[in-house]
């Protein structure tokens, strides 16, 4: 690929996350001064102090005037930015590099989506217009797809890959268990997982992340410029964001056992990062767990499982939140939930606290390298994007 990166020449030096959850009684605006407030007050500025801003919403506004009417920003650039469920993460990465550029010495990327309030659901979402070509299929129902197709190819039987996203699942909850601004807040016995309704295929109820409210935001300036704010900031090593295609779903050799565009993507981020061997460089991951299977199928494409070799790094513990590779250390979609255009910059904020020790139960021992994954779109046909960042 032709990215050059910008490793160590941004630096994250505030972050706010509301919490996910049905929030009923707040507005839009409501999260969106929520997270801002609180990543001023972890920068330590005054909004005045903030040059620009990348707003990421995929269905809650249109415009910057979303987020300048609630801010009450005074006549300053808000882009409004949209990548499916990546938009998050596509706000941080243009802020990253506005500041790289030089155009700006101080930018906030923040997202936010309000759902509960609109009639969404996770589970069926209308197709936007297309030539007829393309099926229309619910988001569980395609990604139920990478079930019976690694089992095919990896001589893998149904049941042992049953216990194997059902162990998925029980750990994001173990995990958003000790996570105080998760959407959902209790362990969930690996039995009831396994039982739970179906959805679609061999998919249950829990194996579907659910629908979430909330924002998130991020403060970013150059990395010379970083200790002005804090004395612990979360230095970028890398940005990578793909768009595929679109062909897996029209090609005869795409087998649902890969997301192509992360492997670009992945690919692409270790190689600005001077990453050789993600299984051991890389100390924790947040990955777009929108379904158990899916954060399966990840786990190869970024490289921390050898291929046909997941499953049984899950069943051993290794991606435990007490395992040598920590994954969704805060629950991830699974648990925290996914406001999809806050989901890429929560990732982050679980960077933000354990970078800086202050992930409380979830706090690991020193990491070195941390990795957020997030994506949009479905098998075949999606956008990825991969970061890497660390002291």
């Amino acid at each position: 690929m032709a990215s050059n990166g910008i490793r160590d020449r941004v630096a994250i030096v505030g972050m706010g996350c509301t919490a996910f959850g049905e929030h009923w009684d707040k507005s839009t605006a409501d999260m969106l001064v929520e997270s801002a407030g609180d990543a001023y007050r972890s920068a330590q500025v005054d909004p005045e102090q903030v040059d620009a801003y990348w707003l990421g919403t995929m269905g809650s506004g249109l415009s910057g005037l979303v987020l300048s009417e609630a801010l009450k920003i005074q006549y300053k650039p808000v882009t409004h930015v949209e990548n499916f469920c990546a938009t998050g993460s596509e706000a941080l990465r243009n802020a990253c590099y506005a500041v790289a550029c030089g155009a700006y010495d101080l930018v906030m990327a923040i997202g936010v989506e309000k759902l509960k309030d609109s009639g969404f659901s996770g589970l069926v979402v209308g197709s936007p217009a297309h030539d007829g070509a393309r099926a229309d299929i619910t988001a569980p129902a395609i990604f139920s797809m990478l079930v019976p197709a690694y089992c095919k190819k990896y001589g893998v039987d149904e049941e042992t890959l049953k216990d194997v996203i059902s162990r998925i699942a029980w750990k994001n909850h173990a995990n958003g268990a000790k996570n105080p601004k998760a959407q959902f807040r209790n362990e969930v016995p690996l039995e009831m997982i396994k039982a739970s309704p179906s959805i679609a295929g061999m998919l249950g109820l829990f194996d579907c992340s659910g629908v979430a409210d909330g924002s998130a935001a991020a403060i970013v300036c150059r990395a010379e410029d970083a200790h002005k704010y804090t004395d612990t900031p979360l230095f970028v090593k890398a940005l990578s964001f793909v768009a595929g295609p679109s062909e897996g779903n029209k090609r005869q050799d795409y087998d649902f056992t890969t997301f192509t565009e992360v492997v670009a993507s992945a690919e692409d981020a270790y190689k600005q990062a001077g990453i050789t061997n993600p299984r051991e460089e890389i100390s924790m991951a947040e990955v777009h767990d929108c379904f158990t299977p899916t954060e399966l199928v990840l786990l190869e494409d970024l490289g921390f499982s050898a291929r046909g070799e997941g499953w049984k790094d899950v069943l051993d513990g290794r991606f435990d939140l007490d395992g040598p590779q920590p994954i969704n250390p805060d629950g991830g979609l699974k648990s925290f939930g996914h406001p999809i255009g806050a989901s890429g910059l929560r990732m982050m904020y679980e960077m933000w606290l354990q970078f800086r020790g202050e992930a409380g139960e979830r706090q690991l021992a020193a990491p070195k390298l941390g990795l957020t994954h997030n994506l949009g779109g479905g098998p075949g046909s999606c956008v990825s994007f991969v970061s890497v960042v660390g002291k």
